[in-house]
């Protein structure tokens, strides 16, 4: 989606934009991740021993990395021409309901819950983040962003 300024984005408080393109987690993602992180526990980055010893009989990818793939999801499915600039203000209510095993397919489903002007020609926006596993009930992650972002 596609719009011009902010006046066409207020009129998406209480929306639920369309979801996201799908996203394949392999290995060496979250070997990267690990790495970024310093994050090495066992369950993301031993293969061989997730395979005998997890519950899930793979790797799974750290809680953190769903959470650090939302701005993808959003600015795939978003785009306000007139953006300036953006900045995280915090994260609320963050789950993570089931785990991201090795070769999962990721999407965000995206909700504009709030906008609220602020100064500078900005807006405080909360949004409601949903990152659903293909074939899977639960979520791997809920959570809800405050983004300001400016004009």
């Amino acid at each position: 989606m596609i719009l011009k300024d902010f006046k066409e984005f207020k009129d998406l408080q209480g929306k639920t934009l369309k979801p996201s393109e799908w996203l394949q987690i392999e290995q060496e993602m979250i070997d990267h991740f690990a790495a970024a992180t310093k994050d090495y526990q066992w369950i993301h980055v031993d293969q061989q021993r997730a395979e005998k010893e997890s519950p899930y009989k793979s790797t799974i990818a750290h809680g953190f990395m769903s959470i650090s793939l939302i701005p993808k999801f959003l600015t795939e499915v978003l785009d306000v021409s007139s953006l300036k600039m953006a900045y995280n203000y915090g994260l609320e209510e963050v789950r993570f309901p089931y785990p991201v095993v090795e070769g999962s397919l990721l999407r965000g489903i995206i909700h504009v819950e709030s906008i609220e002007e602020q100064k500078f020609k900005s807006l405080k926006v909360i949004w409601k983040i949903k990152v659903e596993i293909k074939g899977v009930r639960k979520p791997a992650c809920v959570a809800k962003m405050i983004t300001i972002v400016y004009e």
